[in-house]
């Protein structure tokens, strides 16, 4: 993904997100911050987008979320504001292949619905386990190219339009795939498991 297309993307995509795409990616945010809400702590969440997630995690969370489009973070801002959201501690606005922040600075990293839009996603993977603290976890939701039915036909059809629709439809799981991180949960999501759910696990020291 082109970062300038990307940027145009979504700032076409800003006002009508939370009626369109936001609707069709919920099961995968609601499993995510559940699952983060079982062991609050710090969390960071890259591609925040207009902050659908935000009210929902648990008031003892400390929230971090970062997005590369001003357009979606004012949307996220004016939430945060108007639900006097307090667990949330900043919205920044950054490059996911560059994160400002020092290494094991997380107990969780979010992702949700984030990798297959970001230019070079094995480096925002490795910023990821990077900020990530040892014995920490990070919760990917995310549609992945699948290999056969009428999902894996529509993957191929749409792949061409990626700068256009704002994602890559054609991509593939092994670029979220790292040594450092153990995967511990590995599920498909509704709707008809166009989504997944996958959890990740930073070792800590031996």
């Amino acid at each position: 993904m082109d970062p300038k297309a990307i940027e145009s993307s979504y700032a076409r995509w800003a006002p009508i997100y939370d009626a369109t795409f936001g609707k069709i990616t919920n099961a995968g945010r609601n499993r995510a911050v559940r699952l983060i809400n079982q062991r609050p702590g710090t969390v960071l969440e890259v591609g925040v987008g207009t902050g659908l997630a935000l009210p929902h995690y648990d008031p003892k969370c400390t929230v971090t979320g970062i997005d590369f489009s001003e357009d979606m973070l004012a949307k996220a801002q004016r939430r945060v504001t108007d639900l006097g959201l307090h667990h949330v501690k900043e919205l920044r606005q950054m490059d996911a292949r560059q994160l400002d922040f020092p290494d094991n600075s997380f107990d969780t990293v979010a992702a949700m619905h984030v990798l297959s839009v970001v230019p070079e996603p094995e480096k925002v993977m490795a910023e990821i386990a990077r900020v990530c603290a040892p014995g920490g976890r990070v919760v990917i939701t995310n549609h992945f190219v699948h290999e056969r039915g009428f999902l894996a036909f529509l993957g191929r059809v749409t792949a061409p339009f990626a700068n256009l629709l704002g994602w890559h439809s054609d991509f593939h799981i092994d670029q979220v795939m790292r040594d450092d991180l153990s995967v511990t949960e590995h599920k498909s999501l509704p709707p008809i498991g166009m989504m997944t759910f996958l959890v990740m696990e930073k070792p800590r020291p031996s």
